[in-house]
């Protein structure tokens, strides 16, 4: 029998016959907020990320503008023509996203249609990523509730960046040194 075995056996044993407890759960799941497409935004420039909320009819235009001389990875089932790059080639990569939470400005990404592999969103230096405002949830309990856990998740908050012990930021170590994020209303 291995260590982790005679372990398992051993609290197995101890609590043999002991009732089931029902742990309470009472997570907050209704939204606390009333503008929660600007509370995303500001919690996302909180981040340092480009931040741009924008009607959806202006939204194609900003892309453009955003994307303009970058070798970009278009992934399958963004709604976009072109651009495609490889992933040793590419300036960034334009993405959509599953959801997004307000209350900690986190855009999570299960790579589906539109959204990318994880290589492709976490290598190139750049990451657009559009975001429509029915996709931004309050907090974390609603945006689990519509994740699927099976799927590959990516949470991004923000660019990435890292600290060493004398708290000198570095940008870009494990992770796209700039986001910049389209809010769709």
């Amino acid at each position: 029998m291995s260590a982790r075995e005679e372990i398992l056996a051993r609290i197995g044993k101890a609590v043999a016959g002991a009732a089931d407890v029902e742990i309470p759960r009472h997570y907050r799941t209704e939204p606390q907020v009333e503008d929660i497409v600007g509370l995303f935004a500001e919690r996302v420039d909180d981040y340092r990320a480009i931040v741009h909320v924008l009607p959806a009819a202006e939204v194609p235009a900003k892309i453009d503008e955003a994307v303009a001389g970058r070798r970009m990875i278009v992934p399958d089932g963004f709604d976009r023509e072109g651009g495609w790059a490889d992933l040793d080639t590419a300036d960034g990569v334009i993405t959509s996203c599953a959801v997004a939470i307000a209350e900690t400005g986190t855009i999570v990404l299960d790579h589906g249609p539109g959204q990318g592999t994880r290589a492709q969103t976490l290598v190139p230096d750049y990451h657009l990523c559009v975001v429509r405002a029915d996709q931004i949830v309050a907090g974390v309990p609603e945006a689990i509730a519509r994740l699927d856990p099976a799927r590959p998740l990516t949470w991004i908050s923000g660019p990435s960046a890292t600290s060493d012990i004398e708290l000198n930021r570095v940008e870009g170590v494990h992770g796209p040194r700039t986001l910049e994020v389209i809010i769709s209303t």
